[in-house]
């Protein structure tokens, strides 16, 4: 650019130079109209020429021609330099938008991948919610369950305590001396004690002052096949069927057990048992039971919804928060139970609260499937 700039100079201070001797130039002759006298013909005067004022007009006349030709030829360098200095400034700039469109291209790919890494963010903090709120359900859940069992252990504890605080020797508790009772009562009564907390353990601080009886020792020889499914299923333990131990516990005691005669009820019998949300509850003995209002009875005290039979119903199940209650036969409700003491206990073994051997827990769970059995042959307590 200093060149051109020098060449624009040059121009102009030729130019100025040209100007001013244009007029400092000498005056240059001229013809002069000669007056003619009165009737005397016209006749052209002789032209006075001045030989050195020729002479300065040729020289004027060159040195503008040359002013002229160096003129033009400043002006195409400078046409020339200005083009070149302008396809320079266009190359410049088509560099300059490649840059540019470059970096808008980076951009772009930074937004998007900062929105990417937003978004998966959002969607790990919404699974980690949705994780703790799943686990504290659960443990406020079984938190509800240890202190229902809690409840129910400081009531048996309660009840103890009152038998024998209401036993004295002038007026001893005929349930804590059972020898007092007549035979065929205390026999009923010890038929009894197998399934109440309270009654069994009466019975066995009392079984020191009865004469002892004999007692049919069973033998027991543990199978290799469902030991080893129940090794394999200890190392693991979960409530999926598809494992060969639940398998086969489903196929051969719990499938049969809760085969009722009413094959639609008994599915969601079935299925309540398995999550857990089935509720039994005795029916009030009064002549007008109170029931819910939102609760829609089926049956009757007279005869069972799952078998469909008459019977006298003394129970009645309630499916999860349906707040439909359904009228059971002591038979159904022995199946019933059996099978939900069998879950229960392997909900146990899963939570980790069941701290014995493997063999005994293995013998545990022989005798729960063995109770189902039962129950599904139509073999029951007589308090059901």
């Amino acid at each position: 650019m200093s060149v051109c700039a020098r060449t624009l100079c040059d121009m102009k201070s030729n130019q100025a130079c040209f100007e001013e001797d244009s007029q400092k130039q000498p005056a240059v002759g001229h013809w002069k109209p000669l007056m003619l006298s009165k009737g005397s013909k016209e006749e052209p005067e002789a032209e006075c020429q001045d030989p050195g004022g020729d002479e300065s007009q040729s020289t004027e006349q060159l040195n503008v021609s040359r002013l002229r030709s160096s003129s033009v030829e400043i002006r195409e360098k400078g046409s020339e330099f200005l083009k070149e200095e302008l396809h320079k400034a266009q190359k410049e700039l088509k560099l300059k938008d490649k840059e540019c469109e470059r970096l808008s291209k980076v951009r772009e790919q930074l937004e998007q991948e900062l929105e990417e890494l937003t978004a998966s963010l959002f969607e790990e903090a919404h699974k980690m919610v949705r994780e703790a709120n799943t686990k504290q359900a659960a443990s406020e859940k079984q938190l509800r369950e240890a202190r229902g069992k809690i409840d129910m252990l400081q009531a048996e504890v309660t009840a103890l305590k009152t038998l024998v605080i209401t036993s004295t020797p002038s007026s001893p508790n005929r349930e804590l001396h059972p020898q007092l009772q007549s035979p065929t009562k205390a026999v009923f009564r010890k038929g009894h004690g197998r399934n109440k907390s309270t009654s069994s353990a009466v019975v066995a601080a009392a079984s020191q002052s009865v004469t002892p009886e004999p007692v049919s020792h069973e033998c027991k020889e543990v199978d290799s096949i469902l030991f080893a499914e129940f090794q394999a299923w200890k190392e693991s333990p979960t409530l999926d069927k598809s494992c060969s131990f639940l398998d086969r516990i489903y196929r051969e005691d719990v499938g049969p057990c809760l085969d009722f005669t009413k094959q639609e009820l008994s599915e969601l019998v079935r299925a309540a048992v398995e999550q857990n949300t089935l509720t039994i509850e005795p029916v009030a003995s009064q002549t007008l039971p109170v029931v819910k209002v939102s609760a829609v009875e089926c049956g009757g005290p007279k005869k069972c919804a799952l078998s469909g039979l008459p019977r006298t119903c003394k129970h009645r199940i309630m499916l999860g928060d349906s707040g439909n209650y359904y009228y059971i036969s002591p038979s159904c409700r022995a199946r019933i139970t059996a099978v939900c003491n069998f879950f229960t206990y392997i909900r146990y073994i899963q939570q980790g609260l069941v701290r014995q051997d493997v063999e005994l827990m293995y013998w545990e769970v022989m005798r729960l499937r063995r109770e189902m059995s039962l129950a599904k042959l139509g073999f029951f307590p007589s308090e059901m």
